[in-house]
């Protein structure tokens, strides 16, 4: 189900009952399918798709390095994304050769190899999450300024949840 199949605010009331709530929750998984096509939507500081595909792994990296202690190897960016060491490789090496991330020698274990975001790629991830906020903003223009925020706090806690969840799949707890 669609929000065009929805009653025209996209909201049930007494008159025209909306989705079931199994047909919303259905509705959920394509939802998410869509969310990452419409960042490439013509909104201010446009991310050309090749760079949007980057921020995957730059993400992560700024994600998981915020803690001056942590580092993130190659290694570590195959098992969070889910994908093979060889394709982690080739997606890490597009960065490196884009100039958007440096490999480094690990301070914890000097044979170890790591990576840093560079000053591109810090730039180009402050301009993703300048468009990101743009296409939100865009997208929910006509919602009132309460379900906006409401919206934005759910899907903060959404991924929060994720994480705990995947923290618990790590460590096996």
């Amino acid at each position: 189900m669609t929000k065009k199949d929805w009653p025209h605010d996209a909201r049930p009331s007494q008159a025209a009952p909306g989705p079931t709530a199994n047909e919303l929750l259905d509705a959920v998984g394509p939802a998410f399918g869509k969310l990452r096509r419409t960042s490439l939507l013509e909104v201010e500081h446009p991310i050309s798709a090749k760079d949007l595909s980057r921020t995957l792994v730059l993400n992560l990296v700024l994600e998981h390095t915020r803690d001056s202690a942590k580092e993130v190897t190659v290694g570590a960016i195959a098992e969070l994304l889910a994908v093979d060491p060889s394709v982690a490789s080739r997606m890490v090496t597009d960065n490196i050769n884009a100039g958007y991330l440096l490999r480094a020698a690990s301070q914890q274990d000097g044979r170890r190899t790591v990576l840093r975001l560079s000053p591109a790629g810090t730039e180009l991830m402050a301009r993703f999450r300048r468009h990101q906020r743009s296409a939100f903003e865009y997208i929910t223009a006509d919602w009132a300024e309460d379900d906006r925020l409401e919206f934005a706090r759910l899907m903060l806690k959404y991924v929060d949840s994720l994480d705990r969840l995947n923290d618990r799949r790590r460590t096996g707890v």
